[in-house]
């Protein structure tokens, strides 16, 4: 079942809504006064962020000068907007910014992720995931960081789905990420084999770059996130890049930025290991760490 909720209308509506705020010449501070709103308010409905209520579009779209037929057709994207993914159902135990992120990811057609640091969560064992939240949120009782792990849980799922197809997810994963240990070895070892049955999916792809690779082109982007939508659609979605941290999150999908990374991207897989001595090199790694515990 598709869950991708109201995203992908909330996001094309909030673009057509700041491109007629642009080509108007009117600055959210100018627009945030006529309409006796917040600028934050603004922002968040451009960025898609939350639903929006089609009088309220209606408003935005006067101070803009668009024409009733432009009006028309976004009222029509707001209705589409209000419907609710299963993340909603969460509450605090997901951030109000990554739910974008987690209805991005329910509606893309394949990921591309990068990442220096940790297991990404769509591969995470709940082993790896307990301890990571632990670590994060240690003022969190035990009932809301079970409730973060099931979140985590549900994300995965995404990948096992029939209908709609589920994503391709493409991974590189610098070697760092496979030799940084859990507090339990044993853990961590059982952590490493899932990731390699894992990558024997038809749709997960794991690639290790390795230390000794060096620099890649742009590497100061760090950790990052491509997430690509159909194109057999009417209006498709851009290509996203997403960044985060314990704060907050940043969302890429102007043409030179998708290009920037995209050139990180190829870079990056010229330089990562095959499937296969990724594999090898992890069941290495998995090894070490089990005859460390």
């Amino acid at each position: 079942m598709d869950d991708s909720g109201s995203t992908v209308p909330r996001r094309q509506l909030g673009r057509y809504l700041r491109e007629l705020r642009e080509n108007a010449y009117v600055t959210v501070t100018a627009a945030a006064k006529e309409l006796e709103w917040s600028a934050p308010r603004i922002w968040r409905y451009e960025t898609g962020q939350v639903p929006m209520h089609p009088n309220d579009v209606e408003a935005m779209c006067r101070v803009y000068g668009a024409s009733r037929e432009t009006v028309d057709t976004m009222r029509a994207l707001a209705r589409e907007t209000k419907a609710h993914g299963w993340w909603h159902s969460y509450g605090e135990a997901i951030k109000d910014w990554f739910k974008l992120y987690v209805g991005l990811e329910a509606a893309a057609t394949s990921i591309r992720h990068h990442e220096v640091n940790l297991v990404p969560g769509l591969l995470q064992t709940v082993e790896y995931m307990t301890e990571v939240i632990a670590i994060d949120c240690p003022q969190f009782s035990e009932a809301e960081r079970k409730a973060k792990v099931d979140v985590r849980l549900r994300r995965q799922r995404l990948l096992a789905r029939a209908v709609p197809r589920a994503p391709q997810l493409d991974v590189i994963l610098s070697e760092a990420v496979l030799r940084r240990p859990l507090r339990d070895r044993a853990a961590m070892a059982r952590q490493l084999d899932a990731l390699v049955v894992m990558s024997e999916q038809h749709n997960v792809s794991v690639r290790v770059l390795p230390l000794e690779a060096g620099l890649f082109r742009w590497s100061q982007a760090g950790t990052f996130t491509m997430l690509d939508f159909p194109t057999d659609v009417r209006e498709p979605e851009p290509t996203t890049i997403y960044m985060d941290g314990p704060c907050g999150a940043v969302y890429l999908d102007k043409p030179h930025e998708i290009e920037t990374y995209d050139d990180a991207w190829r870079s990056l897989a010229e330089r990562a290991l095959s499937g296969a001595e990724s594999r090898e090199l992890i069941k290495s790694i998995a090894k070490e760490m089990s005859s460390a515990a």
